[in-house]
C-alpha cells in the first residue's frame, strides 16, 4: 500500500475537429497544462476523493452505495459520474481494487473549455486506478486511453469520439486515425510555442457534437440513397459538388466543411512526416481550418474570432479555436514572443495560457 500521484495533460486539436465520431483523422498536441491525482491508501473500502477548484467532493465505497452492487457495478447518482465509471470499467478489465484511497484532484487545466478536461481527469484516473491494482495495462497508454473512453463516453451514451483520451494518455502530437482500422502515428516534428485563450464563454459541448454529428450523419444517409457508395474518406470535393444539391444549406456547408477538414488535416500529416512543416505553414494551415469551422461548420463565436484575429495582429502566425467550439477555448501559434500574443488575448477579453507541446499521462511518484 502506497501513495500514488499521476498526472494527464491538456490537449488542443492542431486539426480535425469534429471528425472522430466521422471515422476520419485527427492531429492532437498535448499541452503542458495538467490535471493531477494523489491518492493516499486505506485500511478500508472506501474512496474519498476531494476537487477543490470545483468545490467538491465525492466518496463511495468499492462495493457501492450502502455497500450494493447493481449487476457488479457501482451505481452512479449523477450525470457523467466519471470516477464511479471509471472504478467500473477498470474492473470489467480484472483490475482488483482491494482498500480505497483518500485523493485529492487539482487541475491547471480551464474546465469546460475546449481544452479537455474532463479527458484528462478521466485517463489519470483510470492510470491511477491500473496503478493502485498492479494491472498489466498500467503502463500501455493505448489501453489507457481505451479504457477511459470507454468510461467518459460510452458508459453514459455520449456523442464524442476518442480523439481527447488518446492525445492526453499518449501525450506530444499525434495523428489518429480510426478507419478501416484504429491507428495511431507519432508525429516528431518540433513546433514552437502556443497561446492558449479562454474565452470565458461557457459551452455546451454535448449540444454542439450532437448537432453537428446529427447533421453530417443525415447528410451522409441522404446522399447514400442516391449514391451507396458514397465515402466521406475518399470522396473529393470536386466530385461532391454534383451531389451536394439534394441536401439543405446546412447539410451542404457541413459535408463540404468535413471534406475540407479533412484535407487540412491530411496535409499537416504530410508536412509533420516529410520534415518539411515551417512555422508559417503551420501558420498558414491553422488560419485555413478556422475558416472552416467558422464559416461551414460555424462553430466559431465573435468572441473567438475577436481573439483569434488580436493574437495575429501581434505576431502570432496563426490560430483557431479548439475542442466543440461554440465557446470555449482557441490557440494561437506563437513561435516568437508568445508573451505579446497572450497580452493581446487578455486586451481581447480572454484568459492566457503560454503553452508548449507536452508528453502524456504519468506516473509521478
Amino acid at each position: 500500500m502506497t501513495n500514488l500521484v499521476v498526472s494527464a495533460p491538456a490537449r488542443i486539436c492542431l486539426f480535425g475537429e469534429h471528425q472522430d465520431y466521422l471515422g476520419l483523422p485527427v492531429i492532437p498536441a498535448a499541452i503542458d497544462l495538467r490535471i493531477t491525482t494523489k491518492g493516499t491508501p486505506r485500511t478500508d473500502k472506501i474512496f474519498n476523493i476531494q476537487l477543490p477548484d470545483i468545490s467538491s467532493k465525492e466518496e463511495f465505497s468499492i462495493y457501492g452505495e450502502h455497500g450494493r452492487t447493481i449487476d457488479g457495478k457501482i451505481p452512479y447518482i449523477s450525470e457523467r459520474d466519471y470516477l464511479r465509471s471509471g472504478v467500473n470499467v477498470v474492473r470489467r478489465e480484472g483490475a482488483k481494487l482491494d482498500h480505497g484511497y483518500d485523493c485529492e484532484i487539482r487541475s491547471k487545466i480551464p474546465i469546460n473549455a475546449g481544452a479537455s478536461s474532463s479527458s484528462a481527469m478521466c485517463v489519470a484516473w483510470i492510470k491511477f486506478l491500473l496503478c493502485a491494482s498492479e494491472h498489466k495495462y498500467k503502463d500501455d497508454p493505448e489501453k489507457i486511453a481505451y479504457l477511459a473512453y470507454l468510461s467518459e463516453v460510452e458508459e453514459f451514451g455520449e456523442p464524442g469520439g476518442m480523439m481527447d483520451q488518446c492525445s492526453s494518455a499518449m501525450g506530444s502530437i499525434i495523428f489518429v486515425d480510426f478507419k478501416p482500422e484504429f491507428k495511431i502515428t507519432r508525429l516528431t516534428a518540433k513546433l514552437g510555442t502556443f497561446v492558449l485563450g479562454d474565452s470565458l464563454q461557457a459551452k455546451d459541448t454535448t449540444k454542439t457534437l450532437s448537432r453537428v454529428k446529427k447533421g453530417t450523419l443525415r447528410a451522409v444517409d441522404t446522399i447514400r440513397k442516391q449514391k451507396p457508395d458514397f465515402n466521406l474518406k475518399t470522396i473529393t470535393l470536386g466530385e461532391i459538388k454534383s451531389i451536394l444539391t439534394i441536401l439543405d444549406k446546412e447539410e451542404q456547408l457541413l459535408i463540404e466543411g468535413g471534406i475540407t477538414t479533412r484535407d487540412i488535416t491530411r496535409e499537416a500529416k504530410s508536412l509533420f512526416l516529410s520534415d518539411k512543416m515551417t512555422d508559417k505553414k503551420m501558420g498558414d494551415l491553422l488560419n485555413a481550418h478556422q475558416a472552416v469551422l467558422r464559416d461551414k461548420i460555424f462553430v466559431s463565436t465573435p468572441k473567438l474570432d475577436k481573439m483569434i484575429d488580436a493574437s495575429i495582429k501581434a505576431g502570432a502566425l496563426g490560430g483557431k479555436l479548439t475542442g466543440s467550439g461554440e465557446g470555449g477555448c482557441m490557440f494561437a501559434y506563437a513561435p516568437s514572443n508568445p508573451e505579446l500574443v497572450a497580452e493581446a488575448i487578455e486586451k481581447a477579453g480572454g484568459r492566457s495560457y503560454i503553452i508548449n507541446v507536452a508528453e502524456g499521462v504519468k506516473s509521478e511518484n
